[in-house]
């Protein structure tokens, strides 16, 4: 590494011209910010009305009820609204305390808060990126970035992409250079964008506005007709007062706003049981309004366990669950290993290691050393390592990827092509990921510049499941039964995602609905670059 990083000066300077890296948001509900919120709910101007019309009229009993009413509301709003904060507040203990930078030349330990634009910062696998910033130089290294755009799956970066903050090392190290720190960063700006997100009102909150504002408008109307009335019979201006009063109190229904604060905050109290915060206790009543409910495939309604469910050798049949004693099948698992992470952490690799530990005849993994790699890469993705037998000096070139991906880059013919092809789509339709696996050729003295170039033998397929959790049939029929729509959001293939969707009983009717049919999700939208919104369900 070349980098000398910046100077102290340098920092002083940066950090006065672009700020820390404290990630500190303003905080807008501050305590007066909630009580005026509190004081514009309908119910609470019903029961201030109700407890100052009380006090008026000499009932201090009532008033004094109504009182204690006014403090339970709001005591309830306020306590719900600070016992959230604090959970908030726990996402500030994602990032790590302290992150090595390169200043003057020298590698240093600094708190993440003292990180400024420009530092050069050293990342390895276990960490959680500080801040924005641009790789320099990388090796083997793969980051989670699920806090920002949900997938669980580890994605490659190279020298020259950009990682953001709070993302997971999750494979190699890296050398980058800051490119944004504290609220500037991707992980700010989302916390900011939540912040001004206007709150809607729930449903019920609507539906108890427009009963209480009608409520209101007719006891005011009855109160001046019976004060006006009385007046023109009596000429007793006081007594007709009272009269109208009494009437009004009697129309006005003050306990609505106790009761249903009430149940709320039972509601809010049996989901903290179950570790869920409801920032407010008005909330809990929108999930019993939820029609729809969206959720992503990998890791949500299965496993995300990863377990190789079929081999095929080229010009081999499907041998399911095969005993790998026939030559061809275990080269098939032997390049898939090859091809993989020398320590592996995504789940699929892992699969493949512990396969090829129980079925080689010996273990070749320790007479090797890998010499060159091409990461994950391109679309669809492909990756390409290359070893280098340490007595005979053999080199070994082994490739895995999407199937049309190695398909193309392997001399094939229209037969061979059509029967790979179709069982690749026979696994996809039991559900199944789908991995080509080849061995590559290269004749030049020096190695391309990308893996594209390679030539290509294609030798077989290896497919995983990753089966459905336990009990999320029942789950999910637990939501139909409730007259909610359940759509499952995936990037993966097709037929995967549907034969996923059958296991998981995600395509039985609901409330009379008919049943997932493939025409019916093109009708409705269907599929989208490889997006699956199980849309009818």
């Amino acid at each position: 590494m070349n980098e000398k990083g910046l100077s102290t000066a340098e920092v002083d300077r940066k950090r006065t011209e672009h700020g820390s890296n404290a990630l500190v948001l303003e905080e807008e509900r501050v305590l007066w910010n909630v009580l005026k919120e509190i004081v514009r709910e309908p119910m609470f101007i019903l029961l201030l009305a109700a407890c100052i019309i009380y006090f008026i009229t000499g009932a201090l009993q009532e008033g004094i009820i109504m009182l204690v009413s006014i403090f339970i509301v709001a005591g309830i709003s306020l306590f719900q609204e600070y016992r959230s904060k604090s959970a908030v507040q726990a996402l500030n203990k994602l990032s790590q305390a302290h992150v090595t930078v390169v200043r003057d030349g020298v590698e240093q330990s600094i708190l993440i808060e003292d990180l400024v634009m420009d530092d050069v910062m050293l990342v390895e696998e276990g960490e959680i990126v500080s801040a924005d910033a641009v790789l320099l130089e990388s090796r083997d290294f793969s980051l989670n970035e699920s806090i920002l755009t949900g997938e669980s799956f580890a994605v490659f970066r190279k020298a020259g992409d950009p990682i953001y903050r709070g993302t997971l090392v999750t494979s190699g190290n890296a050398v980058a250079r800051v490119s944004a720190v504290g609220i500037k960063t991707m992980f700010g700006q989302i916390g900011q964008s939540v912040r001004e997100v206007a709150v809607v009102k729930t449903p019920l909150q609507l539906q108890i506005k427009n009963f209480v504002t009608k409520m209101v408008w007719f006891g005011a109307g009855a109160f001046l007709l019976v004060v006006l009335f009385n007046y023109f019979k009596t000429h007793d201006l006081l007594d007709s007062f009272m009269r109208g009063l009494t009437l009004a109190m009697s129309v006005l229904p003050e306990e609505i706003p106790v009761a249903f604060s009430t149940f709320q905050a039972l509601g809010a109290f049996r989901l903290l049981r179950n570790h869920i915060i409801v920032k407010q206790p008005q909330y809990v009543e929108t999930l019993g309004a939820a029609t729809v409910i969206c959720a992503d495939k990998t890791g949500t309604l299965t496993q995300n366990e990863m377990s190789i469910a079929g081999i095929t050798a080229l010009g081999e049949r499907a041998l399911g669950e095969p005993a790998l004693q026939e030559p061809a099948l275990q080269e098939v698992i032997a390049y898939a290993m090859w091809s993989s992470e020398v320590k592996p952490f995504d789940p699929m690799e892992i699969a493949i290691h512990e396969r090829y530990a129980t079925t080689a005849a010996r273990d070749e993994r320790g007479d090797h050393e890998q010499i060159h790699e091409y990461p994950i890469g391109g679309t669809p993705p492909m990756m390409t390592h290359i070893f280098r037998h340490r007595q005979s000096g053999e080199t070994l070139i082994a490739a895995k990827g999407a199937v049309e991906r190695i398909i193309a880059q392997s001399k094939l013919g229209e037969a061979e092509i059509r029967s790979v092809q179709e069982k690749a789509l026979a696994y996809a339709k039991q559900g199944y990921r789908v991995l080509g696996i080849a061995r590559g050729k290269w004749e030049g003295a020096h190695w391309p510049k990308v893996q594209d170039d390679i030539e290509l033998e294609l030798l077989g397929l290896v497919a995983f499941q990753d089966p459905p959790k336990e009990g999320i049939d029942e789950t999910i029929r637990t939501f139909h039964r409730a007259g909610i729509s359940v759509k499952m959001i995936t990037g993966d293939y097709k037929e995967t995602a549907l034969a996923i969707a059958s296991q998981i009983a995600l395509g039985e009717p609901a409330l009379g609905e008919r049943p997932l049919q493939e025409p019916a999700l093109q009708e409705r939208g269907g599929w989208d670059d490889g997006i699956l919104l199980q849309a009818g369900i």
